[in-house]
C-alpha cells in the first residue's frame, strides 16, 4: 500500500528551446575556439601550398640552372688547352739590351722572362702570393662566396656599386680574366693590344657569371699548382714585364727561384696595382706595400716572427740595371736605329749587344747633374746633351737632357738639329791641310765684305769685334776668329768645306753661302761628334753606332750586324795630324782652356751661334771623343753661355770621369815646323821681307781679295 503522504514528482515537458535568458557568453567563446583549429588548418594548408609551389619553382630553377652551369662549364672544359700551352699569351715580343760587356741594362716590349712553375719558383714567392691574393685558394672550387660576399659589402660601405672595386676574385678567377676567358687577341678585331686587355677586365654582372664558369672549368681541368703557375707566368707586373720570372729578372737582376721573403713580397705587391706599386717608378712606394704583404704572410704562417723582421728591416732594393730606367735615351736611339720588326714592332724575343759603356754613361750623367747643380741658377730650364764615342763611332755613352732616368724622351743627342756656329770651323781648316798648307800659313784678320748673290753685301765680324792683322791658321781657330775662317773657306773652296764635312758625316744641307763657315748650316750632336771622331781616327769617316749585334733569343747566329764604324777616307792622315795639333792649341792656349785634363792632351772647339741661342764644345783625347751642346728648346738666347764656357765645363767634367784609372796617352798629332816669318809689331798686315816666304794660302788669299786693302 502506497504512502499517500509522499509527494510524487512534477511531471513536466522537457522544453524544446532552451531559455534566451540563461544564455551566456561562455558557449560563443568555445564555439569561437572550436572554429579557430578549422581557420589554422585552412591557413596553414595554403602557406604550405604556396611554399611547395615556391620551393618546387626555386629548386627546379635551380637544378635547371645548375644543369645549364655544369653545361656551361662541361663545355668549356673541353675547350680549354694543356695548362703548359697558356703560360705565354703575349701578342708582341721583347727586346733585351747588352752592354758592351754583355751585362743587360735594359729592356723594351713584354718581357717574358721563360716559364716557371709552382715547384720551380721561390717558396716565398708562392707563400706571398697566395696569402695575398687568395688565402682559401686550396680549399675553394674556383669560385669564393665568403670572398664574393665581404667585397660586395666593403664596396657598399664604400659608397661604390656591389661590383666596382673589391672583386673578391679568387686566384683562379684572375687567371680567367688574363686567359680573357680564352679569347685571344685579333688584331682584325681589335685597335691594339691595350684595347683588348681593357675590354677583358670590364666588369658587368654577366661577365662575371662567364668568369665563373671559366674557373670552375679550370679547376675541373688542372690542378690548383697549374692554375697557380699559369697565373704566375700571365700576370703583368709593370716595367713590361709578364710573368713573375721576367719581373724577378727586371727588378732583382735574378730568377723568381732566388727571391727573398722581401722581394717575393715586393712582386706580389705589384698584382694591385702594377704601376703605381712598380718600384722603378716609386720605389718608397713599393717597399711600404711589400712590408703589408710580409705581415700578412707572417699572419697566416708563412713566416716566422723572425723572418718577418728580417724582411721588414731590409727591404727589398733594385738592381743596377732597373735603376737605369730601361736604358734611357742610349736604349731609345738603339731601338729606333734597328727595323720594326725586330725593335718595336717585333713578335720575336730578341736579343741586342749595343756599344754602351756603363761606367762612362754614369760618368756623363754625373757630370751634368754636377755642373747644373754648382754652375747654373736654379730654376733654369736650360738643357744639355752628351755624346761619348771611340774613335770608330762606337758610342759609349749617351744623355739627351737633363732628366737622365727616362724612356721615351725626347732626345737633344740625336733629335735636336741645331746651329753648330765656330765648332763647325775644324772642317773649313781640314779643307786647308788636305790641299797642302799648313797650321803655321798665315792670313789677313781685318775688316771684309764680301757681295753675296741675291743678298747683297756680307760683312763677318769677329767675336771680340777688333781685328788682329796676319795670323797663323792655327792662331786663327784657337782664338775662333771669324773673319780669317771666311777668308779660308773662300779661297780654298766653298764647295770643298762643304763636300769635307759631308763626307765626315754632317748630314744636314749645309749652308751654300760664305756663311758655311761660320756654322749657320744645323747639325744634331751626335753627328758633330761622329765628324770630330773622324779627325781623331786619321781622317776616315765614321758612322755611331751602337748596335754591334741583334739575335733570336735562343738562336746563336745573328740576325744583323753593326752597320756603322769607321768608314771611308776624306782626309789625308797627315792633314788629320795636322789639324789635331790645331785643335790642342785651341784647348791649350785658346777659347778651350776650361776643358784642359790634367796629364792629358786634349784637341777641341768650341762653338758659340747667334745671340748665343747654341753653345757647344766638341773634342777628344787619344782615348775617347765627347761632344757637349747647350741650349734652350725653344731657342731661348742663352744668358752669359759660351761654348768656352759651362759646355767646356761640362765637358772637362765628363771626361776627367771617363779617363780615369787610364794611363795618359800622347795625341796622334802633327806638330809644324817652327814658322819662316815672324809677325812684325808696326801694323796688322805685314809685307814679306828678306828671308820669309808666302804659303800658297797667302798668295791665294792675296789674289782672292786684293791682299790687305780690302
Amino acid at each position: 500500500m502506497s504512502d499517500s503522504r509522499k509527494k510524487s514528482s512534477r511531471l513536466v515537458a522537457d522544453r524544446r528551446y532552451p531559455s534566451k535568458r540563461k544564455s551566456t557568453a561562455k558557449p560563443k567563446r568555445k564555439a569561437r575556439a572550436a572554429r579557430a583549429p578549422a581557420r589554422r588548418g585552412i591557413l596553414s594548408r595554403l602557406f604550405g601550398w604556396i611554399f611547395r609551389l615556391i620551393w618546387r619553382l626555386v629548386s627546379r630553377s635551380a637544378l635547371v640552372v645548375v644543369l645549364l652551369v655544369g653545361l656551361a662549364v662541361a663545355y668549356t672544359y673541353t675547350t680549354l688547352p694543356g695548362a703548359m700551352d697558356l703560360l705565354d699569351g703575349r701578342a708582341r715580343g721583347s727586346v733585351t739590351l747588352l752592354d758592351r760587356d754583355g751585362e743587360v741594362f735594359a729592356w723594351r716590349g713584354d718581357q717574358f722572362g721563360g716559364a716557371i712553375t709552382a715547384d720551380t719558383v721561390s717558396p716565398h714567392l708562392k707563400n706571398a702570393i697566395v696569402a695575398t691574393e687568395d688565402k682559401r685558394f686550396y680549399w675553394h672550387p674556383g669560385i669564393d662566396p665568403r670572398g664574393i660576399a665581404s667585397a660586395i659589402r666593403i664596396n657598399l660601405r664604400e659608397g661604390r656599386g656591389p661590383l666596382s672595386g673589391h672583386g673578391g676574385s679568387t686566384i683562379t678567377q684572375q687567371t680567367a680574366k688574363l686567359l680573357c676567358l680564352g679569347e685571344p687577341y685579333d688584331p682584325d678585331q681589335w685597335d691594339s693590344e691595350a684595347a683588348y686587355e681593357a675590354d677583358c677586365r670590364r666588369t658587368t654582372l654577366w661577365r662575371k657569371v662567364k668568369e665563373a664558369i671559366f674557373a670552375m672549368a679550370m679547376e675541373a681541368k688542372y690542378s690548383k699548382d697549374e692554375i697557380l703557375t699559369i697565373y704566375m707566368n700571365r700576370a703583368f707586373l709593370g716595367a713590361g714585364a709578364r710573368g713573375f720570372e721576367a719581373a724577378s729578372q727586371r727588378y732583382f737582376g735574378k730568377s723568381a727561384a732566388e727571391v727573398s721573403p722581401a722581394e717575393a713580397a715586393m712582386l706580389a705587391g705589384l698584382l694591385v696595382a702594377p704601376t703605381r706599386y712598380a718600384p722603378t717608378n716609386d720605389l718608397g712606394r713599393s717597399q711600404n706595400r711589400a712590408a703589408v704583404i710580409v705581415r700578412l704572410m707572417e699572419e697566416q704562417g708563412y713566416l716566422d716572427a723572425a723572418a718577418a723582421q728580417s724582411a721588414l728591416a731590409n727591404p727589398a732594393e733594385l738592381s743596377e740595371a732597373a735603376e737605369q730606367k730601361a736604358g734611357g735615351y742610349f736604349a731609345d736611339w738603339v731601338m729606333s736605329s734597328g727595323p720594326d720588326f725586330f725593335t718595336r714592332n717585333t713578335t720575336e724575343d730578341v736579343i741586342i749587344r749595343t756599344t754602351l759603356d756603363r761606367r762612362i754613361q754614369r760618368a756623363a750623367e754625373e757630370a751634368l747633374t754636377h755642373v747644373f747643380e754648382t754652375r747654373v741658377r736654379e730654376g733654369s730650364k736650360a738643357q744639355a746633351a752628351i755624346v761619348v764615342m771611340s774613335a770608330d763611332g762606337a758610342v759609349r755613352g749617351m744623355v739627351g737632357g737633363r732628366k737622365t732616368k727616362v724612356s721615351g724622351a725626347f732626345n737633344r743627342a740625336t733629335q735636336a738639329l741645331r746651329q753648330t756656329g765656330s765648332a763647325f770651323k775644324p772642317f773649313v781648316y781640314a779643307a786647308a791641310m788636305e790641299l797642302g798648307h799648313e797650321p803655321n800659313s798665315t792670313v789677313v784678320d781685318e775688316p771684309l765684305t764680301l757681295d753675296v748673290p741675291g743678298s747683297g753685301p756680307w760683312s763677318p765680324k769677329n767675336y771680340t769685334n777688333n781685328h788682329y792683322g796676319r795670323v797663323t791658321l792655327t792662331e786663327a781657330l784657337q782664338n775662333s776668329l771669324n773673319i780669317p775662317a771666311v777668308k779660308v773657306s773662300e779661297a780654298v773652296g766653298r764647295e770643298n768645306v762643304r763636300k769635307i764635312a759631308s763626307d765626315f758625316g754632317i748630314e744636314s744641307d749645309l749652308d751654300a753661302g760664305p756663311a758655311l763657315a761660320l756654322g749657320t748650316s744645323e747639325s744634331t750632336l751626335i753627328e758633330m761628334t761622329g765628324a770630330y771622331a773622324g779627325i781623331l781616327n786619321g781622317g776616315s769617316s765614321v758612322t755611331p753606332y751602337g748596335l754591334v749585334e741583334l739575335r733570336i733569343q735562343g738562336e746563336n747566329a745573328p740576325m744583323m750586324e753593326a752597320d756603322g764604324g769607321i768608314g771611308e777616307r776624306v782626309i789625308r792622315e797627315e792633314a788629320a795630324q795636322k789639324l789635331i795639333y790645331m785643335m790642342h792649341q785651341v784647348v791649350a792656349e785658346g777659347t778651350g782652356k776650361r776643358a784642359q785634363i790634367p796629364g792629358w792632351e786634349v784637341a777641341g772647339k768650341t762653338g758659340t751661334t747667334q745671340a748665343a741661342r747654341d753653345a757647344w764644345f766638341l773634342g777628344f783625347t787619344a782615348e775617347y771623343v765627347a761632344g757637349v751642346w747647350m741650349g734652350y728648346d725653344d731657342n731661348t738666347p742663352l744668358t752669359g753661355v759660351t761654348g768656352s764656357g759651362l759646355p767646356a765645363e761640362i765637358w772637362r767634367e765628363t771626361m776627367q770621369r771617363v779617363h780615369e784609372g787610364l794611363a795618359p796617352r800622347p795625341l796622334p798629332m802633327l806638330r809644324p815646323q817652327p814658322a819662316r816669318h815672324q809677325p812684325r809689331t808696326d801694323g796688322p798686315d805685314r809685307q814679306p821681307g828678306a828671308g820669309d816666304a808666302e804659303t800658297v794660302l797667302q798668295q791665294v788669299l792675296r789674289d782672292l781679295l786684293g791682299g790687305g786693302n780690302r
